[in-house]
């Protein structure tokens, strides 16, 4: 331990106190030993530190943060693959966590893009494990230089915001070490992030958040993890169990609930006071950390929103050019048409929602510019439903203009935090505006907003698709300046857009049933599954246009055959044969010839941006180690190289290889190759998208898990309201609550009313004590799980009404939890 003078010197209580929160957002100070209290506050692209904030009504705004800066959020800084700029990005923010008092950002979020239907795609960065890992140690090593911590989140295997709290992931070791933990472990050994936050799902079986395996053997014994753990917010099941596995902190405060288990836990021998001196060690060292953080800062609100703009412009993807419509002619009459050109849609909805400093808008931008616009709005963004006449207003204005511009996307109603997306399309009232308008004037460009892809009915009739993605605070003047050609386009997929959901390899089991979900397409996510299995997309995996052109030649590496401990260089040239400078996103993919083991088509495994005048050239240099050859071996327990020829292809997407060669790649260690060709053909020869039972259980390495629960069972802490249909009262339950639902889904709050019904019916009864500051207390849970598993309802009441004076006394700490 690294602190046994001050551990050595708290009570029993003082120890089991510090591994909860103090509130919602603040450890426990224990002023004596000279521990403050630090804040840990939501991210990962602003800061949302509760304030005293007032709502336009005058009351509390309970979701809004004080000011800060909205940066882009991680779906469109992943289509940078700028990590230098990524990193700076980060320096800012742990600039404004100096001057906010904040010790914990907690981010970036790293989930893999397993589907593009997972409501929370908007805040984590790729469906490609190296693009997220490299993106994400960029913004933590900018953010911890300043003395601020991150909290890598969510860990791990967290892809889908249905039954987030209670849903159990079923996946191989194989799937989860090359897809799913490759980003945590890539921050773990390169920056050590102060915090990992563990993940509400269950893993295997198994809380994350009490997953021994998970954080104690694979992220501090195989890693080397130094930091602490948190939970996310309400994830604690079991506290006495995650303390066991290694989980320290527990956010937010339980007001006693977990902390008394604990200490009982200590008393009666069930849990060794060292196992708990280990995790309170790690947090009085994050404390202790964060003391250094404390420094009296400021920082430009200007030049951060000049910052926030610099980095939208590179995230902005080029996806569709003809005939070189885009950049626009200043002297030409544009029609700006969609209520987003106005207010823009720039973040996700949920707790990472930012309250910007600034927000700009396209419309402004184009008019500071002066360029000679009309603009109409096109579309209700509160609806889907089609306006007959917005959309005639857009059709006699586009009839007039030589260009129009079509400002479109997914509204909060369509992604947030909390549920997942129904569909690909978009809503129905964009896309009837953008056909109805290129059908008056050819001449229209289509500007989309959103967290992840969409479906483009219209897209062999539009000159022009330009990317956003979402953009953050300046994205309406980074929009514009990419249109009007201040700058190329230079941002690249970071995952791919595909024809239809159902070519999506984990369509057929997403979200999974209402007890597990099933990773059945295994190591075949994104690109490694369209790829290999030759499907056709829309976009490819990396794909993004340019005002300018780009030659790659001269493809050398360093040694034509290498043991695996070797390293290999691989060196070309780029050369900017266009008129205009530009950037280019060189990527490396490497590809097994021949292999035991079934593996991906190819696999990204480096990549530069390089920035080029007009005529200039680079040579680009790119190192890979052995990880970039190798496998997870279940067998060996290890990563693996197969002796053997691996291609190295250099293109600009995963689709437009442009240079490959060969090298030879031996290996040193003479372990058993794992061979599933007659116990799981279908990884092979078949279709990922469509694994039987016999295939996934071969890989899996045990039964599949039943994937309903046992009704025969009374229903207990972990279980939702949305479980107990199967019981009478349980059923009339749920009948009023989803009557109430439906009404508020009427109030027409976006994404707001759809996170609402989730959280009622999701959350597990567990929460109903450990989030409520004590107001709903154990006695009235456990008369609640009574009458929901049929018991005498009077008996079950009578305990919630003896719950009630205990609870009255505690509702003064709600506003400690806000």
């Amino acid at each position: 331990m690294k602190h046994q003078d001050i551990v050595s010197k708290m009570t029993l209580r003082e120890k089991v106190a510090i591994c909860s929160g103090k509130d919602y957002w603040h450890t426990l100070d224990i002023e004596r030993l000279g521990l403050p209290s630090v804040n840990l506050t939501d991210g990962p692209h602003g800061i949302r530190q509760q304030g005293e904030n007032v709502d336009k009504d005058g009351g509390a705004d309970l979701l809004m943060g004080v000011p800060a800066t909205c940066f882009p959020p991680a779906c469109a800084t992943a289509a940078s693959w700028n990590t230098e700029l990524i990193e700076e990005m980060g320096d800012a923010l742990g600039a404004e966590c100096q001057e906010k008092r904040v010790s914990v950002l907690l981010g970036p979020g790293v989930n893999i893009k397993r589907s593009p239907l997972c409501g929370r795609n908007f805040e984590y960065f790729s469906e490609d494990p190296y693009l997220t890992g490299k993106m994400a140690t960029a913004l933590i090593k900018g953010v911890q230089g300043r003395n601020i911590g991150t909290s890598i989140k969510h860990f791990a295997a967290n892809n889908q915001e249905a039954r987030r709290m209670t849903i159990d992931t079923v996946a191989d070791e194989r799937t989860l070490r090359e897809i799913y933990l490759p980003a945590f472990e890539m921050a773990v050994k390169e920056e050590q992030p102060w915090t990992i936050m563990s993940s509400y799902n269950r893993l295997n079986g198994t809380y994350t958040s009490e997953n021994k395996w998970l954080l104690t053997d694979v992220l501090r014994k195989e890693w080397g993890y130094e930091g602490m753990l948190v939970t996310d917010w309400g994830g604690s099941n079991i506290r006495v169990d995650g303390i066991k596995a290694g989980q320290d902190l527990e956010m937010p405060a339980s007001f006693g609930y977990n902390e008394e288990k604990l200490h009982s836990a200590i008393l009666s021998g069930e849990l060794a006071e060292e196992a708990l001196d280990v995790c309170v060690d790690r947090i009085v060292d994050m404390v202790l950390k964060s003391k250094d953080g404390f420094v009296d800062g400021s920082y430009d609100i200007d030049e951060h929103h000049e910052l926030s703009r610099k980095i939208a412009r590179e995230c902005i993807v080029l996806l569709k050019n003809e005939d070189n419509i885009l950049p626009l002619k200043k002297d030409a009459k544009i029609a700006v048409i969609g209520e987003m050109a106005r207010s823009p849609r720039y973040q996700g909805a949920g707790s990472s929602l930012v309250n910007p400093h600034k927000l700009d808008n396209a419309f402004d931008a184009f008019i500071d510019e002066k360029v000679n616009i009309v603009y109409t709005a096109g579309y209700d963004k509160t609806t889907d439903i089609p306006d007959a006449r917005l959309i005639g207003d857009a059709v006699t204005v586009a009839k007039n203009c030589d260009v129009a511009v079509i400002f479109a996307g997914l509204t909060d109603a369509y992604e947030s935090e909390g549920f997942d997306r129904k569909k690909l399309d978009l809503p129905a009232n964009h896309n009837a505006l953008i056909t109805a308008v290129v059908n008056v004037n050819p001449n229209t460009v289509v500007v989309l907003s959103g967290g992840s892809p969409v479906l483009m009915p219209w897209l062999s009739k539009v000159k022009a698709v330009v990317n956003g993605y979402l953009l953050g605070q300046a994205g309406g003047s980074a929009t514009v300046d990419i249109l009007l050609g201040k700058e190329s386009p230079s941002g690249k997929l970071p995952e791919t857009y595909p024809l239809a959901l159902s070519d999506c390899s984990a369509t057929k089991n997403f979200p999974g049933s209402k007890k597990t979900v099933e990773y059945r397409e295994g190591v075949y996510v994104g690109y490694r599954y369209y790829d290999t299995f030759k499907k056709d997309v829309l976009f490819p995996f990396g794909f993004g246009l340019s005002y300018s052109e780009f030659k790659y030649s001269g493809l050398k590496l360093s040694k034509k055959k290498i043991k695996d401990t070797d390293k290999l260089t691989v060196s070309f040239k780029i050369k900017n044969v266009g008129k205009v400078d530009a950037a280019e996103v060189a990527q490396i993919y490497v590809r097994d010839v021949e292999s035991t083991i079934y593996r991906p088509e190819k696999e990204l495994k480096g990549f530069k941006k390089v920035y080029l005048k007009a005529g200039e050239e680079k040579t680009v240099e790119i190192e890979l180690c052995s990880r970039a050859f190798s496998f997870w071996n279940v067998l060996a327990n290890d990563w693996t190289v197969e002796s053997g020829d691996f291609e190295i292809l250099v293109g600009s997407s995963s689709r437009d290889i442009l240079l490959d060669a060969k090298v030879k790649v031996e290996a040193t260690k003479d372990v058993e190759i794992p061979d599933y060709r007659e116990t799981a053909p279908g990884y092979y020869t078949g279709d990922a998208a469509d694994i039987s039972d016999a295939d996934f259980e071969a890989v899996l390495g045990r039964p599949i898990p039943p994937n309903h629960r046992d009704e025969s069972q009374p229903l207990d802490l972990t279980n939702s309201l949305g479980d107990a249909v199967s019981s009478r009262n349980g059923a009339a339950i749920n009948r009023v609550l989803t009557a109430i639902l439906d009404k508020v889904a009427a109030l027409n709050l976006g994404g707001t009313g759809d996170m609402i019904t989730a959280m009622a019916l999701e959350l597990p009864i567990r929460n109903f004590v450990s989030m409520s500051s004590g107001v709903f207390t154990a006695d009235m849970a456990e008369g609640l799980l009574q009458i929901l598993n049929d018991g005498p309802i009077p008996s079950g009441v009578g305990k919630i009404i003896a719950g009630l004076p205990a609870g009255l006394k505690n509702i003064k700490n709600l506003a400690g939890m806000i």
